[in-house]
């Protein structure tokens, strides 16, 4: 980055900062009021401005002026680019800059998904743009870099990368684009495009007139919903879409070269800073996205708050806010989104660590202890804690919590187009379930993509038990142990949602991947093979230890009998856990549930369950 370069971003990041508009006065049943207005979208907007905010805001105001207009002399000195007499108005890179930017991901492993940019660049589809779209860190910087370096000699002299701002319009990139397609270029690689404010409205210029003309246009940027409204609206069936938020743990392994579930289950969802990102200061500064629960509150405010927020603001002058205009216009849009997230793991970790002071795990665990070999480790603490004394207390936090988020006025519709929007950008699943027995209530679970950052909020919750007095009362080894067994049952939980989740993605729809509910219990995970007519049920235990009582509703003939034939013939019957492969006199089979998981395969299985080993056979 040249001097100019450097000094240009600075100044281009201080005027995003800095509100833009004029504030105007109006006198009202004889008193002074100000407003600050600004234009947006050809739409004149207003926004009431309290005592004492007024003369703050018209210094940032003229601050803002003045840098643009030492931004527009700046830029009047750039150098042009070789053959091209015009200068650029976006953040154009080509040639040796490009080639520099390429080099510092060669090596890195590949998504997934990567192949479908190669696939796209060099195929014949002549009317569509190649959209790459998901939450920040999870690769897509890379993958257009790796696509760039991955290219011949010739290919390369063609290809430019450009990256967005908030500053830039569609108006400039498109008069560049035709700079750019006069001097020869031909594969235009377009980063964080989302940021531009009319990108959504005016998207289908890019795919109706520029791919036409000879062009591969790759789009990629965080704002997903963005991304989402314009494929409904603007770009129609002219994209290819890739998704890039989810990320299971077989890719995270092998991207990471790491090999441990809890790992996952406390990092999983996005990529490690510098190890798949590129040229992201912010990023670098904040490492790893759920290191600590203000860390995963900064990622969920950055990340996904503030996308829909400005997916929503961007898109047809606002009129897809809906019910959530009046939070939007009271600036509590991004805080309700963040409150609502928060009640989903809430209300998640309230179930799961109800759940252990009258669980059978429980029960296991209090025996074991019991009747260790060791004298040193045999103990009954479990004994010692007052269970309905702590289940109570429990709920009783978590339950305040949500009534003070309910007294902030969201309502069921806000709930409900919020989550609509976090489907959307694939950070939630509803979760696939059966019922065992006519009439059951049905009930709502939710699976999150992103791993980490659910256990990251849910180990927060469990350590502010720390804070009652019922807990404080305990002696610290009780406290110690009580909060390491909680935080255990909620990796169980969470590996039981991962393993649902992937394998849902991962079999095609030849398969049905459920869980079956009965009412007194559930089979963690059912898969139905409905071309051959059978199915295998698991339970899914975050345990290296092989117990009998683990297969409890694997044995119960009832559950069996509402099982198969209903879902076919019964193939099997499985554990999946964190220990070593073996087969019990009961035909129980114990799987490592690692392995199961890299065994999955990407897309749907083509020669039938033979493809996943031992694991749907008699």
């Amino acid at each position: 980055m040249t001097g100019s370069d450097g000094l240009i971003r600075q100044i281009e990041e201080k005027i995003a900062a800095l509100p833009a508009g004029y504030i105007s006065k109006k006198n009202i049943k004889g008193k002074t009021r100000y407003y600050l207005q600004w234009k947006e979208n050809g739409k004149i907007k207003s926004q009431y401005l309290r005592e004492g905010e007024a003369e703050e805001l018209r210094a940032q105001i003229e601050e803002r002026r003045q840098l643009q207009k030492r931004l527009k002399e700046l830029k009047k000195r750039l150098p042009t680019l070789e053959g091209n007499v015009r200068q650029f108005e976006t953040k154009v890179r080509t040639g040796s800059g490009l080639a520099a930017m390429a080099a510092s991901v060669k090596g890195l492993e590949k998504r997934e998904i990567y192949y479908r940019i190669p696939q796209y660049l060099y195929g014949n589809a002549r009317t569509r743009v190649c959209v790459v779209y998901g939450l920040r860190r999870t690769g897509k910087t890379t993958m257009l870099l790796q696509a760039v370096a991955d290219m011949s000699a010739e290919d390369f002299a063609k290809a430019v990368y450009i990256k967005l701002r908030t500053v830039d319009e569609m108006d400039s990139l498109t008069r560049d684009l035709d700079r750019l397609y006069q001097a020869g270029y031909r594969y235009i690689f377009l980063d964080e495009v989302t940021l531009m404010e009319d990108f959504i409205d005016s998207a289908a210029l890019l795919s109706d007139i520029y791919v036409p003309m000879g062009m591969r246009i790759v789009l990629s940027g965080t704002d997903s919903l963005g991304f989402w409204f314009a494929r409904d609206n603007e770009l129609y069936d002219r994209e290819r879409t890739f998704h890039t938020t989810f990320i299971p743990y077989r890719e995270y392994s092998r991207i990471l070269n790491m090999n441990s579930i809890d790992e996952y289950i406390r990092y999983g969802g996005t990529l490690k800073a510098g190890e798949i990102e590129f040229d992201d200061e912010e990023l670098l500064e904040e490492g790893v996205a759920f290191w600590d629960d203000e860390s995963t509150r900064r990622y969920i405010d950055t990340a996904i708050c503030k996308n829909i927020q400005h997916s929503l603001d961007c898109f047809a002058f606002g009129k897809y806010f809906g019910h959530l205009q009046s939070l939007y216009e009271a600036g509590e849009l991004t805080g309700a989104i963040n409150r609502i997230i928060e009640d989903m793991n809430h209300r998640f970790v309230l179930k799961v660590l109800t759940r252990p002071f009258v669980s059978h795990d429980l029960g296991i665990t209090a025996r074991n202890l019991k009747r260790e070999r060791d004298p040193g480790k045999r103990t009954d603490i479990l004994k010692a804690i007052d269970e309905d004394t702590v289940t109570r207390n429990l709920m009783k936090i978590l339950d305040i919590r949500n009534q003070e988020e309910q007294r902030i006025g969201i309502t069921s519709s806000h709930v409900a187009q919020i989550k609509k929007y976090l489907e959307a950008l694939d950070l939630i699943v509803p979760c696939p379930i059966e019922y065992g027995i006519a009439g059951m209530e049905p009930e709502e679970r939710i699976l999150f993509t992103q791993p980490g950052m659910r256990y990251c909020q849910a180990q927060a919750l469990v350590h502010s038990l720390m804070k009652d007095e019922s807990f404080c009362m305990l002696d610290n080894e009780t406290i110690s142990y009580v909060t390491q067994r909680l935080l255990s049952e909620v990796r169980g939980r969470m590996l039981e949602d991962i393993i649902l989740l992937e394998t849902s993605k991962a079999l095609g729809k030849e398969y049905k991947v459920f869980k079956l509910m009965f009412l007194n219990g559930e089979f963690d995970m059912v898969i139905f093979d409905k071309k051959n007519n059978a199915c295998s049920i698991y339970e899914i235990k975050h345990s290296s230890q092989c117990i009998r009582e683990q297969a409890r509703h694997l044995l119960d003939e009832e559950k069996l009998r509402a099982t198969s034939p209903r879902f076919g013939r019964l193939a099997g019957r499985f554990i999946l856990y964190l220990g070593e492969n073996l087969n019990t006199k009961d035909k129980i089979a114990y799987r490592n549930a690692e392995q199961f998981l890299k065994n999955l395969p990407e897309i749907n299985l083509e020669s039938g369950l033979e493809e996943i080993p031992e694991h749907l056979q008699d």
